[in-house]
This record gives structure tokens, sequence and C-alpha cells, in this order.
């Protein structure tokens, strides 16, 4: 087995080359600083272990190597590590929650526990000194504490315990080094000491609120609790840089039976130990060591005498400290303190020596770690990372860089080949919200929250004109053109701005040319492009009002940017992103995704639909796309898609045509992905964690995509697979029956002639069919529908298509179908926009407002139309009396539909009883 031969360091010499994956997770930027850092090696390897968005990382910073155990879906919300640092434990929070045990020497989860916490997940966890035992807290609003046996392939706790709401919210939990029966949790206001036996409930004492009265003192919040190495008591720290102490029952031997009561603990009293608020607290063989918001480590021995102050003035405030398991030769004198000062505390001398023998890692909440060397007092800044939003982000068009920017300002550049810092620059001004190189790769363009743009150097990150501020709003995206002579940006306030590059005084220089207020609301896309019959720039923009807006930058001037074309791109949908696509006809075409799954291919010229096709499906739409550049060993004739959804990154193989084979999405952000960027030689992708702080490269591995393409099936297989049932399945062969029932009809039911038997059937009958199988597309997606297939392949043969085989109807309905079928939210929705709420509560629409909503909004029915469709559907159709069977009343079926349609009208009475559709239970 790997974990039983694994070896400290084992971890980094697995193999990274043979990924079976389209993106492989390569390196991770950035940490949640919220958690604690651990130190698993130090001296030679000194290897770090930190968390990253659903990611540990397992560092090490002197060879500038990482392995990742990936196993979250969700963002880890807790971590802790045991003594001899082999085993780590971490938790999530979120929809499906899990706990895992890790073996840090080899990456392999050991143990995985399901449903622990299946509410809320976990906010708190611990492991016992002999690494036996887990103890975890859920982050549900009533609290649950259960104790796990992770050696046990069981997915029950061995014991439980709610704690009740009025405990506060628990947040950090250790157990006692010297007896795992017992463990201690603290909220900000309450500590709560816990005593459990096998097969018995968890019983806990509860240490209530200290008020000021209590020892005529402020105690402030609560921090963090240990139990002291007297095993006698415990010690809490504050906010106001004090230490409680706790007494506790002595001796405590552990009983066969849970005594009815819980082990007493009091209060015994508050030592001021300093005036700067307690942030960590850890008890180290015969040592209390503390951290707090100034940044200082202190050490004192089991009296709380203080013995030695370790200090910088660049440490934050301390998120964590953890010392190395490896001691070095004992000193000659300890900093901050003499040698005889420790001798003449004799009944804990050696022992803290041998702990300020250990070198140590700090970790600050503002997201920087250091190295502390504990004989020379030496702090040593391993990593300085964004302490906010990461959102912005771009890689050079001709060298390895990438350059990330953040809400707290700071600007960032990367090697990212040897994954080495580069320059960075901090504007304390605003935070940076998009970044954008020049096609030259002369320029870095940004984007703030205040609106201003920036434009640097690439290099050294100097501004070479002054910053621009003409954004009313927090600039969104940022994008040069081809030829680098214009650049546009679009803000918050739903407005475009363009800068051009011009000739001044014999130098270029950039100025601001116009701006307009093209949308009404939010822009999801600014794209630039060139001109089919010049080298002229192109500009487009694309918003959630569904307006696709051209601008004519030729015929612009100072503070007036010309409009060309707005089309309306959507009926219904919102589009949420937009690209060009690859030249793989005669025909340009640009490409779009909207919020319903599907993506859309336009006619670069005339803005006409030309193809609807089902988009990847993994459980949110795309949000930003881009053709990935061809890569030296990739197959020139294949192009590939690179997109974004709120919570993945992946892959999808060009020409799209619906098959879901051709996608692949890894987790990325679950927290949200910002954004991402391509490197020029398409070999890796970089996404943008938003606040999550992070960012992430990934390694491009398109064989892997190709053969799960080619071993989800060739021609139709992939599509019969999306129909209920399938290819042998009762919904295919309905619909095969529906297809030639309408040769039949097209040829006439009673005609006594020979019939001819096709394989194809008229353009005007697809609604029909499309109706019949259950799918109901509006009068807009029916044109589209036919004229897709119209115009198939009217740019190579100049002939248009008047019929279309099954094959073809069947790619058709499944990429034109609701994504995710008829939805009852959907049409509740509505009735929620139109409807008003009864006297009963219910939200109804009025019988009359439903009536001329249907002739007057939207696509709008005649009166005939209405009544006719309305009587149908009803079961009933009225005519005139002694008149022909077809001769149609209107009249009657007026009074009809007042009959059959009550006045006050119910989402699931439409539903129901006028659609005649079930509703799910």
């Amino acid at each position: 087995s790997m974990v039983w031969a694994a070896m400290p360091g084992m971890l980094f010499r697995k193999s990274r080359d043979s990924s079976l994956h389209p993106l492989d997770l390569s390196w991770v930027f950035g940490y949640n600083s919220s958690l604690a850092v651990h130190s698993l090696m130090d001296g030679e390897d000194r290897v770090l272990l930190y968390v990253s968005s659903h990611t540990v990382v397992i560092h090490d910073i002197l060879r500038n190597r990482q392995s990742h155990l990936q196993g979250h879906t969700n963002v880890i919300s807790c971590l802790c590590v045991s003594e001899d640092k082999r085993w780590v434990a971490t938790a999530d929070r979120g929809p499906d929650a899990l706990i895992i045990v890790w073996d840090s020497y080899s990456g392999v989860p050991v143990r995985t526990i399901f449903e622990s916490h299946s509410e809320d997940g976990v906010c708190a966890i611990a492991i016992s000194q002999d690494a036996k035992y887990l103890v975890t807290i859920s982050a549900a609003p009533v609290q649950k504490v259960c104790v796990w046996r992770w050696t046990l392939l069981t997915g029950e706790p061995m014991c439980s315990t709610e704690l009740k709401p009025e405990f506060g919210y628990q947040d950090y939990v250790i157990f006692n080094p010297q007896n795992h029966h017992e463990f201690v949790s603290n909220s900000k206001t309450q500590v709560i000491f816990y005593l459990w036996v096998i097969s018995h409930s968890l019983h806990s004492h509860t240490a209530w609120l200290l008020s000021p009265q209590t020892f005529k003192c402020l105690v402030g919040q609560f921090s963090q609790s240990v139990f002291h190495f007297n095993n006698t008591q415990a010690l809490t720290g504050t906010s106001a840089g004090k230490l409680v102490v706790w007494d506790m029952d002595n001796p405590r031997t552990l009983p066969e039976e849970l005594p009815a009561k819980p082990q007493g603990v009091t209060a015994a009293k508050v030592v001021s130990v300093q005036k700067e608020s307690l942030t960590v607290l850890q008890v180290l063989d015969s040592c209390i060591a503390t951290g707090d918001v100034k940044g200082q480590v202190k050490f004192y021995d089991g009296q709380l005498r203080l013995l030695t102050i370790y200090s910088h003035d660049k440490v934050g405030p301390i998120q964590s400290i953890s010392f190395s398991t490896i001691l070095r030769d004992p000193p000659s004198d300890l900093p901050g303190s003499s040698q005889p000062f420790l001798t003449s505390c004799s009944d804990s001398s050696s022992s803290v020596s041998l702990t300020l023998n250990r070198n140590f890692i700090l970790s600050t909440s503002d997201a920087t770690m250091f190295h502390v060397a504990t004989d020379s007092t030496n702090f040593e800044r391993i990593m300085t990372e964004a302490k906010k939003a990461v959102n912005a982000i771009a890689c050079h068009p001709q060298e390895p860089l990438v350059a990330v920017g953040s809400h707290c300002g700071l600007l960032k550049v990367w090697e990212y080949k040897q994954t080495q810092y580069l320059v960075s620059r901090i504007f304390t001004e605003a935070g940076i919200q998009c970044l954008s190189y020049d096609p030259e790769g002369h320029f870095l363009a940004a984007g703030f929250t205040d609106g201003s743009v920036y434009i640097l150097d690439a290099i050294s990150l100097q501004s070479i004109c002054e910053e621009f501020q003409f954004s009313q709003g927090p600039v969104t995206h940022i994008s040069f053109s081809h030829d680098s002579k214009y650049l546009a940006t679009a803000d918050e306030n739903y407005s475009v701005t363009v800068y051009k590059r011009v000739l001044q005084n014999g130098s270029r220089c950039w100025e601001h040319l116009a701006g307009l207020d093209s949308h009404y609301k939010p822009i999801r896309s600014i794209l630039f492009g060139v001109h089919s019959d010049s080298n002229e720039p192109r500009l487009l923009s694309l918003g959630e009002d569904r307006q696709l807006v051209e601008y004519d930058l030729n015929s612009s001037i100072k503070d007036h940017l010309v409009v060309t074309h707005r089309n309306r791109l959507e009926q219904v949908a919102v589009p949420l992103c937009l690209t060009w696509y690859p030249q793989l006809s005669t025909e340009s075409f640009f490409l779009t995704a909207n919020n319903c799954y599907k993506m859309k291919l336009y006619n670069t010229t005339t803005k006409m639909c030309r193809k609807t096709l089902l988009g990847p499906t993994y459980g949110s739409p795309l949000e930003k796309i881009q053709i990935l550049p061809r890569t030296s060993s990739a197959d020139p004739q294949q192009h590939y898609l690179v997109y974004i959804t709120k919570d993945k990154v992946g892959l999808q193989m060009l020409p799209v045509d619906g098959n879901p084979h051709k996608s692949s999405a890894f987790i990325c952000h679950p927290d949200g992905a910002s954004d991402f960027a391509i490197s020029h030689d398409g070999r890796y992708v970089f996404t943008a964690g938003g606040k999550e702080r992070t960012f992430m490269k990934w390694k491009v591995n398109l064989h892997a995509l190709d053969a799960a393409a080619f071993l989800g099936g060739e021609d139709l297989i992939p599509f019969y697979n999306l129909l209920d049932g399938g290819r042998e399945g009762k919904f295919f062969r309905e619909l095969e029956d529906y297809f030639y029932y309408v040769q039949l009809c097209s040829q006439g039911i009673e005609t006594l002639e020979t019939r001819q038997v096709s394989t194809h059937i008229p353009l005007e009958e697809i609604p029909s069919v499309m109706r019949a199988i259950g799918f109901y597309p509006s009068e807009e997606e029916i044109e589209e529908m036919i004229n897709e297939v119209k115009f198939s392949k009217y740019a190579d043969t100049g002939e248009e298509v008047t019929k279309i085989n099954l094959d073809d109807f069947i790619k058709l309905y499944i990429n034109h179908r609701p994504a995710h079928g008829l939805s009852m939210k959907t049409i509740q929705r509505a009735f929620q926009v139109l409807g008003y709420d009864n006297k009963t509560g219910d939200r109804v629409i009025d019988r009359g407002d439903f009536l001329s909503l249907l002739q007057c909004r939207g696509e709008r029915m005649t009166e005939d139309e209405l009544a006719e469709c309305l009587t149908t559907l009803l079961g009933r159709r009225p005519r005139k009396e002694g008149s022909e069977l077809d001769s149609y009343d209107p009249t009657g079926a007026a009074a009809l539909t007042e009959e059959e349609i009550p006045a006050e009208i119910t989402a699931e009475i439409f539903v129901a009883d006028i659609l005649g559709l079930p509703i799910a239970e």
C-alpha cells in the first residue's frame, strides 16, 4: 500500500506528467489566511501545509514545488494536523459537506466521512494526541458536537451532543493532549469543557459568560483555549490581552460510566499578560506560547511568567503559529532573555530550552507568512498574498508572464513556467477589478473599483501616462484593439468608454476619445475584432439587456461615440458572454452563451442567429468564454474553447454540436470564479477566485479530452443517450411514429396513390412534431429552427434546404429544447411578476388580465387564435348549431372560456387544469 510504505517527502516524487484529465491543477497561488498554516518539515526541507479554496496545498518552499490534495467540492472551512505531522483532517461547509483524513506523506485520502453534518458542514475540527480520534463542531444554527474514531470504517460518530444556542457560536476546539477523552471548545463569550466515554453520550460543563464584575476587570472576548501541561488547569486567551485560568477537578480518572453531572470547572483567575488582543494560544512541552494582533510571539512558563518575546514591525495580526518538530543545537543565549533567567526556573528550564530550539512558522490575518529562526530572531518572509478579492488576471501575449490584481490594490506579475515572482506594485487609492495586456505586450491596462484606468509599462508596472477617470463606477471590463490603437472599458454604470493612442509632440500617448451609456443592464462583454473588408478595429459590447451594440470607431470623434448597429440577440434568455468563432467554414460567426445553457452562432455581418446548440451543463451557465490558442503539438484542424461557470473551469471541443462528451469541467473556485486567462501558447489556463483570494494554474491536456469524446461514441450515439430511454426507449419510438405520420399527412391520409416512402419531412412540419413530443417553442424559436436548417448549406452551395431527416431532427430537438426540461418554478416566477395576492394569500392572475396579457403582450395572439387554443386545451370544441362539423364559433368559445376558467388563476391551475400537464410532486 502507498500509505504503508510512505515516507516524509515521498509526495513530491510522484510523476505529474501523465495526467488523465483535460485540465490538471498545476499550481495554486494565494491561500486562506483565516485558517492555520502548518509546518510539516523544517531545515533542509522546509515544507508547509495550508488551504487554498477547496484544496490542501503541501508546499516545498526551498525547492519551489507543490502537491495538491483534492477531494472537497466546497471551500475548506477548517483543518487540523496530528502531533507527528503525518495525518491531516479537513472539513468543509456547504452541500454534500465532507470530512477527509489525508496521509501527508503519500497524499492519499485514507478516510472520507460523508454526511457528517449534512445541513451546514463543519466549522471546527481537532485531532487527538494519539491521532485516533477527531472531534467536529457543525456550522448549523443549532450546533452539534461529534467524536469520531476515524480509523473505523463507519459513518457514525462514537458519541455526539447538541449545543444550546445560548452557548454562542463555538468555532474553536482542541483535545487535551494528556487525555483524549477530554476536549474544550469556545465561542466569543463562552467556554465548554467535554468528557466522553465510548458507547456513551457526551457530557459537557459550560463556563458561563464572564462579566467585568466577576474579577473586577474587563475580560474581553475569547479567542482560543488550551489545556495546561499540569493537567489540572486550562487557559483561554481574550481580546483584552488576558488569560483566563480555569481550575478543573483533580484527579480526573476516566470512570467506566460517565457521572451524572460533568466534572466541575471554575474560573480561578484572570491574568493580565499584555494590553494587545491575544489571537493564538498554544502549549508546547512545558511552555505556553501566545500570538497577538501586533505580531508579537511571547513564551511563558507554567506560572505564566514571561520567558521571551519575538517581534518584528512587519508582522501583522497573528493567525497561527506552527512549530517545527526538528530541534536545533541549543543556543548559548535565548533571544530576548538570558540563560540565567531560564535556569532560575529549575522545574521547566530544560523543556523551555527545547521548545525555544524549534523554529516556527507564523501566518498573519493579512495573508503573510514568516519563518522565524529562534536562535537569531530572524523573521524571513516566505509569502505575501492578496488580502482581498482577486478578480483581475491577464496573460502576456508573447512571454510566460501572468499579471494578477486584487481589491487590496496589489498587482503582481509571475513567470509561470518556473513559478517565479517577478515584480509587484501596490495601489493605495482603489482596488484592481480587471487587467489586459495589449497584443504587442508593451502595455498593461488596469481598471479599478473607483472607475479609474491606469496604463502601465508591461515590465516595470510604472505608469506611462496620468490615470484616466471617466467612468462613474467600477471598471468591469478592459480590452485593447488588435493594433493597440484603441482601449475600451465597460463599467458598472452600463457605460462603454474608448481611449485612443495618438501622436503628440513627436511621441505616442493615450487620450480619452468618448464614452456612451450603451446599455440599461450590466455589460457582460466587450470585444474587439477586425473588419473583414479592412484592417480597421471593430468594437462590440453585449449586455444583460440582450442588446449587442456595435460602434463605429472611425466615425467617432472627441466625446461622441458612434453606434452603427443595435441588435436584440435573445427573446427570453440572457446572453452572458461573447467571443469570435474560429473560421471553420466559409461563413464567419461570433459565439454567445446564455443563462439557459445554450450556445448560439450569429453571422458576423447580418447578426442573424445561424445555430443554437446545447452547451455544457455543469450546474451553472457559462460566464466567460475564450478560444484556446493553438499549441505546436495540437491538430491544426482542431480548435477548442475554454470557459468558466460560476465555480468551474472547462474545455469544449469545436465545432460545437451539442455532444456532451466533447466538454469537460473541473471545480476551480467553489465560492465563485471571477475571471480567467489563457497563456499565449495555449498550454495553461489561469483562473481567479474572487473573494477566495486565490488564483490557480491549470495545465491543458487536449489528448485527454479527445479520448473522452472518442469513447463517448460517434455520429448520433451521444445524442441518442440524451433522449429519455435512449435509442431503444419508448420516447424514440414515439418520435419515429410522429415523424412518419407527418409524411402520411403531407401526402394525404386518404389518398389511393402509391406512397413515396422518404426519410425526410418538410421544414414547415418541424413545429408540429416538436410540440407533439413535448417541446413548445415560441414563434421566434420556430423561426430560428427553420432558418437554421434552411440556410445550413447556403454559404457553401447557395441553395436553401427544404426538408430534414430524422437524424438531423433529433439533433435539432436536443439542441433547442430546454436544457433541464419544463420547470414549474419558471411558471411560478411569471405569476409572481404578473399576478397579485388574493384574500387567501395565493399568487393569482385575474382571468380578464390573463386573456388580455396573451393578446397584448409578447407574441400576441388574436382573439380567434386564443379562443381556439383554449377550447382545444380544455377538451371541448364549440360550433354553430346546424353547421358543418368544423365550422368554428368564436362567440361560443368565449362563453365556454368563462365557464371553464376560474376568475382567479394560480400557477397550479394554469399548468394542471388549462395546459393539462402533470405537476411533479
